[in-house]
């Protein structure tokens, strides 16, 4: 193996360096399929996302690979690669595995645990192996790193808390309903942050949605895109109160619902709960209204507070899926290098039995008066002999086996034994 991957991402490199170095996906096929024609070149793979854009090869052992892939970077970008050296990172070997595990577990993302990359790179992945560019060591890994981010997703609670002000209004909203199944949803106001919030409280079980905006053509294509009803603004008061769940962000100077509105409408709904998230700045919901019962409201400071916590949260959990990336890196070194020992056994084992077979072969004259039985008896003491001379390097090469001196004394013990590159 000789993995090589040379990449920039979110953390070296401004996005205007990131935008001439993407590759879109229109020509993601094309630019892995030319990534494997550089002689010594044996698997590729190209990530390319908002954020990063990913080279990686698998090259023959004896080839220097940095040199393949630069030469591959200045011939598909047409350019030098000279003002871009200072934003690439190179990652080799053991380092080039860590890193894919770390990305497929959203370890290297700008938000932790944010689950796109993952499909980001199962794409990526579906790419090189229509092209035919992964079918040894490297896809063995990559599949290998998907495995890693289900295990860590699976044993780390990474991508459970909202760290967005939209998942925030979701979270605080679960907490107060415990279900949202059957929930009304009523958003005040057109923007993109409440529509947001609207999205994924109808993907968490509310069911119904009404749309109210201060101009009506955009509450109703706001109300057809969730299957809705547009109200006029007008009407706000009469149709308010047959939500759940209210979500203001309209830009209005005073407060577009005020605590004795909500009194009335409580009075009306029998007193079933009422949660407000009012992401406007200055706020649309009167804060007094937090003093009814069964009244609740969350502003976007709350909200912020929320996904701030989360982020700590998050990064907490990274902890543990650093731990559990590092183990999985070590168990594919060791499996790797047990695959990559193979073939130095099995030339050890030819290289002394052929030695066994002509000692034996020249002294045949002197052995041909041997009975059958004495004959077996020989065959069995020289593969004997063999299998002890063998012993000791045999044990040492698969005890370094992942290790640093791996490949140093594996070249040490060919030289030794007189075995062929």
């Amino acid at each position: 193996m000789n993995f090589v991957l040379v990449g920039l991402n979110h953390r070296t490199a401004p996005v205007e360096v990131r935008e001439r170095l993407s590759i879109p996906e229109s020509r993601l096929g094309a630019a892995t399929a030319a990534l494997v024609q550089g002689e010594g070149t044996l698997e590729g793979l190209i990530l390319s996302t908002c954020n990063r854009v990913e080279v990686v090869v698998n090259a023959r052992d004896e080839v220097d690979a940095d040199p393949l892939l630069r030469n591959f970077l200045t011939h598909f970008y047409q350019c030098d690669l000279g003002p871009y050296e200072g934003y690439l990172y190179w990652h080799r070997q053991q380092d080039a595995v860590r890193h894919l595990f770390r990305v497929a577990a959203s370890l290297d993302s700008m938000l932790v645990g944010e689950p796109q990359i993952l499909g980001q790179m199962k794409r990526a992945y579906s790419v090189a192996r229509e092209m035919g560019t992964l079918n040894g060591l490297l896809n063995e890994v990559v599949t290998h790193a998907f495995a890693v981010a289900r295990k860590v997703r699976r044993e780390t609670a990474i991508g459970t808390a909202a760290v967005s002000v939209s998942y925030a209004a979701v979270e605080l909203a679960k907490k107060i309903f415990g279900n949202l199944a059957g929930k009304t949803i009523f958003v005040i106001g057109a923007g993109k942050m409440s529509e947001l919030a609207a999205k994924h409280l109808l993907s968490s079980g509310a069911s119904a949605i009404f749309v109210s905006n201060r101009t009506y053509d955009r509450a109703v294509e706001l109300a057809q895109a969730f299957h809705g009803t547009a109200i006029r603004f007008e009407q706000l008061p009469e149709y308010v109160g047959k939500a759940d769940i209210v979500i203001s962000s309209t830009g209005a100077p005073h407060f577009v619902v005020r605590k004795e509105q909500v009194e009335r409408l409580l009075a009306a709904r029998r007193n079933r709960p009422m949660f407000f998230v009012d992401i406007a700045v200055p706020r649309d919901i009167d804060p007094a209204v937090n003093e009814l019962d069964n009244a609740f409201v969350y502003d976007i400071d709350d909200l912020e507070r929320v996904v701030d916590a989360n982020k700590k949260e998050r990064e907490r959990e990274a902890v543990y899926a650093e731990e559990i990336v590092q183990q999985e890196v070590q168990k594919m070194m060791r499996r790797l290098a047990s695959r990559d020992v193979v073939p130095t056994i099995v030339a050890l084992e030819e290289r002394l039995d052929l030695i066994r077979q002509g000692e034996v072969e020249r002294h045949r004259g002197r052995l041909s008066n041997l009975t059958p039985e004495q004959r077996e008896a020989l065959e069995a003491l020289t593969r004997g002999i063999v299998n002890k001379i063998l012993h000791g390097p045999l044990t040492e090469l698969k005890r370094a086996a992942g290790h640093p001196e791996h490949g140093l004394l594996v070249q040490l013990i060919r030289k030794i034994f007189g075995v062929a590159d």
